[in-house]
């Protein structure tokens, strides 16, 4: 017993000596000249889901300098400290200073942005409806704590279906329609510009077109708007995007709705593409840049459309979310295909149970 006694007391003064040996280095470094508590993070973005598109947006997020401290949220706690970790080994080649994760919620307090990427996949045999409610469920966990710890935030979700999930989170969280923001069509319509300006010859930026309505299936695609330089490419060819069209430029949409099937094929997941798209709108909300996006957003009584649904129209984002939407002339093909769109989000939402 006393040999036992005679290590404890070797052992407490030795960690005696280290803290003091430790507080010796950090009295001789610094001279404090304020001694108050440590400045709270001013641009923080909260991350929930660690799997590959959640990581995907949060390492887009810290390349692109968005935020001066990062959360992480998920339930699997193992995975979740492990890419925490991976992160902080990096941090001499980031520029934000904070990099932080955690199950439990208090760690996103006091967020701008949370970004939503949790959710479950569908299974094989399983109808949409079967999986939106499994995700609702999910959801009815997450938001609530979201709202809980940052009142004030923008929520982005981007777990899908996303225009569905988004309108379980505007009804969830409680929040203005205009802080509840789904990454929509801004991929779709990346995907859109890419195909069509490669096809052209030219960079993706140079070519401007529009993917609207459904993140999925029935999106809609704006020939009426497509133009590069100015030049609408409707006057150039009056048939584009319809059966009557003989360069077959309708099959570049197709390609947009098979583009994420056909990634998911060959690699298993999608996520590098979803990633730079999520940073991209986190960049225009945060630094208040008021650029305009397709972003999947409360649109009752717009274009003839009378449920509550949300789904994706070019919005204007600042500091705040979403300041307004862009009225865009549709030609009357357009809005029927808009509002069918819409018709297909609502017929899945009205059976929702328990928002």
């Amino acid at each position: 017993m006393l040999i036992t006694w005679w290590y404890l007391y070797l052992a407490a003064r030795s960690i005696a000596k280290k803290s003091l040996k430790m507080a010796s280095i950090l009295h001789k470094l610094f001279h404090p000249l304020f001694s108050g508590p440590p400045e709270p993070p001013r641009n923080k973005v909260t991350v929930v889901g660690v799997g590959q598109v959640g990581m995907a947006c949060a390492v887009t997020i810290l390349l692109r300098d968005l935020a001066d401290e990062l959360a992480l949220v998920d339930v699997m706690e193992d995975k979740l400290k492990g890419e925490m970790m991976d992160l902080q080994h990096g941090s001499l080649f980031l520029k934000t200073p904070t990099i932080v994760a955690d199950k439990d919620y208090s760690v996103t307090a006091n967020s701008r942005i949370v970004v939503v990427t949790a959710g479950v996949r569908q299974q094989d045999g399983e109808s949409r409806l079967n999986l939106v409610q499994r995700n609702v469920n999910i959801f009815k966990h997450i938001v609530p704590q979201i709202v809980r710890y940052s009142p004030e935030c923008i929520i982005v979700v981007v777990s899908n279906p996303v225009d569905v999930l988004t309108y379980v989170t505007w009804k969830l969280s409680g929040l203005p329609k205009h802080r509840v923001i789904g990454s929509g069509t801004n991929l779709d319509s990346a995907r859109f510009r890419f195909l069509i300006a490669e096809k052209l010859g030219i960079h993706a930026s140079s070519f401007n077109g529009w993917i609207l309505g459904e993140h999925g299936d029935t999106s809609v695609p704006v020939w009426s708007g497509t133009n590069v330089a100015g030049v609408n490419l409707q006057t150039l060819n009056p048939n584009i995007g319809t059966d009557c069209d003989d360069e077959n430029w309708n099959e570049t949409h197709k390609m947009v709705v098979d583009s994420a099937y056909e990634v998911i094929r060959l690699k298993g997941y999608t996520n590098w593409a979803i990633g730079l798209s999520v940073g991209d709108l986190v960049e225009s909300l945060m630094k208040n840049m008021n650029r305009i996006h397709p972003v999947s957003t409360m649109v009752q009584g717009m274009y003839g459309i009378n449920e509550e649904v949300y789904l994706s129209l070019p919005c204007v984002l600042y500091g705040g979310g979403v300041a307004s939407v862009i009225n865009m002339t549709l030609t009357d093909d357009e809005v029927t295909q808009l509002q069918d769109s819409a018709r297909t989000l609502w017929d899945i939402q009205k059976d929702l149970r328990d928002i």
